[in-house]
């Protein structure tokens, strides 16, 4: 039966790394897949987390399925603090409803079977560009997806003016998807003005808006990215978010997120929450507990949260250390171009505006590995391969 299948292409970031370990070259660089690296190109395990660690291996009783099946109430209610600040009034009015979910790809899934099944005919919009799984993930569930410009590739810049005037247009009931913060690739953010004038939009015109939310703390501080969805959820709409912890905990490989839903009310909440405990029931049954009791221990020790918060903040600050290390290399290699507008992105991703042609020439010449839009892993990049990467980058630019 399977003879008659052909290939599946390969991910178009997956593949990269698997082309990446099969290079012989030496001083080969990764700047593709979205993972945190340290100042000595590996991907640490925070201090914070070891000590949870340490802690819930030696008070572990049981390895029950987690119970209920949308996650703890302990881990729900630490996400819901971590989004909206202890207090808020979307948490003490209980109109927010929270599922334990595999990552932050597990919660677009799962809010994607949500949405297919609460509004058949619904589209989702995606930002242009956008993370390249986001299409594929709707599309399982059946969903169409459409798009609204984005950024300005020759300003280098957010394309707000247009961005407003496509939301303006975007039929009621459908949903727009918006990246929180450290936008997936380009790393270009609204202000917080232009968030309260897109909520106006999404208020006014009717859609729903559903938040990828994978990088909070790595913009400009965990309360700072988390204003994003101030002015959504103070309308008093539904708002969706899909939490992920693989980057500002580190825990990539335990799959730790949540989908929060924000309705207009208790009543609303919990009756949606219903639907997502059946589609989690038909899905992966039961979450994985193992890194969801991570995050709530150290979210709900005051001594372990100083720390994860101090180890996320030295990630912020080295990523954007890199970037003008980044900048300043280019110019002392020769570089006639300007590149200083990475200094203005956020988090891990730059959009750096090399060609194709430039990607492959790096590839085949170097083993620079970086997807083929140009976009480049800055957490990648480290004081040792600095120069050689500069080298080589104002050698394909020439």
């Amino acid at each position: 039966m399977f003879e008659a299948l052909e290939m599946a292409p390969p991910d178009p970031i997956l593949g990269i790394t698997e082309a990446f370990k099969k290079d012989p070259k030496p001083g080969k660089i990764n700047l593709s897949i979205g993972v945190y690296c340290d100042e000595n190109g590996k991907t640490p395990v925070f201090n914070s987390v070891k000590k949870a660690e340490q802690r819930i291996l030696a008070d572990e009783k049981t390895k029950n399925y987690v119970s209920p099946n949308s996650g703890t109430v302990e881990y729900c209610a630490a996400v819901q603090g971590l989004l909206f600040g202890a207090g808020h009034e979307a948490i003490a009015s209980k109109r927010c409803a929270t599922a334990h979910t595999p990552g932050g790809t597990g919660a677009l899934r799962v809010a994607a079977d949500f949405i297919k099944f609460l509004k058949p005919d619904a589209k989702v919009w995606l930002s242009e560009p956008t993370w390249p799984n986001h299409p594929s993930i709707f599309a399982a569930s059946g969903i169409p997806t459409a798009a609204y410009p984005y950024y300005d590739a020759e300003g280098k810049k957010l394309n707000f003016g247009p961005l407003l005037d496509a939301l303006k247009k975007v039929p009621a009931g459908d949903f727009v998807l918006l990246h929180g913060c450290c936008h997936n690739p380009t790393g270009m953010d609204p202000t917080v003005d232009e968030w309260n004038a897109i909520a106006e939009v999404a208020k006014a015109q009717g859609w729903v808006p559903l938040f990828d939310f994978a990088y909070q703390g790595l913009a400009d501080g965990l309360a700072e990215d988390a204003r994003c969805l101030t002015p959504f959820v103070a309308s008093g709409r539904e708002v969706y978010v899909c939490s992920s912890f693989s980057k500002n905990f580190g825990l990539y490989n335990e799959r730790v997120g949540a989908l929060t839903l924000v309705a207009d009310s208790e009543t609303s909440a919990q009756k949606a929450l219903s639907h997502l405990k059946r589609i989690i029931r038909t899905n992966y049954s039961n979450p994985p507990a193992h890194g969801s009791n991570i995050v709530t221990t150290i979210l709900n020790d005051p001594a372990l949260r100083a720390e994860w918060e101090s180890e996320v903040k030295g990630m912020r600050d080295r990523i954007a250390g890199m970037r003008q290390v980044f900048v300043d290399t280019l110019k002392a290699k020769g570089v006639k171009q300007d590149f200083s507008f990475l200094t203005k992105q956020k988090g891990m991703f730059s959009f750096s505006g090399l060609t194709k042609a430039h990607v492959d020439a790096l590839k085949e010449k170097y083993g620079i590995y970086i997807v083929g839009s140009g976009r480049i892993n800055v957490a990648g990049m480290t004081p040792s391969n600095m120069d050689a990467l500069g080298s080589a980058i104002a050698e394909v630019l020439k």
